[in-house]
C-alpha cells in the first residue's frame, strides 16, 4: 500500500451466527436484517464522500455476507450494486473444526484448544483452520497490491490484522481490536478514523 492511499474498510453486517456467538470463519452465512441495516448505514456514511469516492476501487471478500454488504453499501451510495471486484485473500480467518460451534459449547468440545488459544491467540491454529498470523500473511499480501484508494467489504479478522501490520501493534493485541459492524474504518499509513 502506497503512503498516499486510503482504505475505507467495512466489516460485513451482522449475521445470526454473530448474534448467537457462533464461530463463523469461512462458513458462508448470510446477513440478518440487523446486518442489512448496518450495511445501509455504512453506505449512507460513505455517500457523504461522493462524488470523488465513486472513482475508487471497490473490492469484497467472496463470502456471501461481505458481497451482500458491498452491494447494499453501493446501492445506498447510488452506485451500481454489483460493480466491484472479489479477492479470495480477504476471506475471514478459517476456524477449522470450530466453525459452526457455539462459543459456550467449546469447553465441552475442545478444552485443550481453548487453553492453547488463551496462551497465544495470535499464533494458535484450530485443527483444520488458520491462525491470526496466517491471516495476516494473506491479508498483507493483498495490501501489497493496493495502489489506489479502495473501499473494502470484508471481515473482522482481516480488519484486525491489517491494523496490526500497518501500525506495528503487538501481536497479542491484534485479536482483541474492536471490529464494529456499523462503522467504516478509514485506514491510512499515518493513522485511522471511524466514520
Amino acid at each position: 500500500m502506497r503512503a498516499d492511499v486510503t482504505i475505507y474498510f467495512i466489516r460485513h453486517g451482522e449475521t445470526d451466527w454473530n448474534a448467537q456467538s457462533r464461530y463463523q470463519g469461512q462458513a458462508d452465512v448470510p446477513m440478518n436484517e440487523t446486518g442489512r441495516a448496518q450495511a445501509r448505514r455504512n453506505g449512507e456514511a460513505l455517500r457523504a464522500l461522493l462524488p470523488s469516492i465513486s472513482k475508487f476501487n471497490y473490492v469484497a471478500s467472496p463470502l456471501l455476507r461481505a458481497r451482500e454488504t458491498m452491494e447494499i453499501v453501493r446501492a445506498a451510495m447510488g452506485l451500481e450494486p454489483r460493480d466491484y471486484a472479489l479477492d479470495e485473500r480477504l476471506k475471514e480467518l478459517h476456524y477449522g473444526d470450530w466453525q459452526g460451534i457455539f462459543a459456550h459449547d467449546l469447553p465441552n468440545i475442545d478444552a485443550p484448544g481453548i487453553a492453547a488459544r488463551s496462551r497465544d491467540t495470535f499464533r494458535w491454529r484450530p485443527k483444520g483452520g488458520e491462525s491470526y498470523e496466517d491471516l495476516m500473511v494473506r491479508s498483507v499480501d493483498w495490501l501489497g497490491d493496493v495502489t489506489s484508494d479502495t473501499v473494502v467489504a470484508a471481515h473482522g479478522g482481516v480488519s484486525r490484522v491489517l491494523r496490526g501490520h500497518l501500525f506495528g501493534l503487538d501481536p497479542a493485541a491484534v485479536p482483541e481490536l474492536p471490529v464494529p459492524q456499523d462503522r467504516v474504518l478509514v485506514l491510512r499509513r499515518d493513522g485511522m478514523d471511524w466514520i
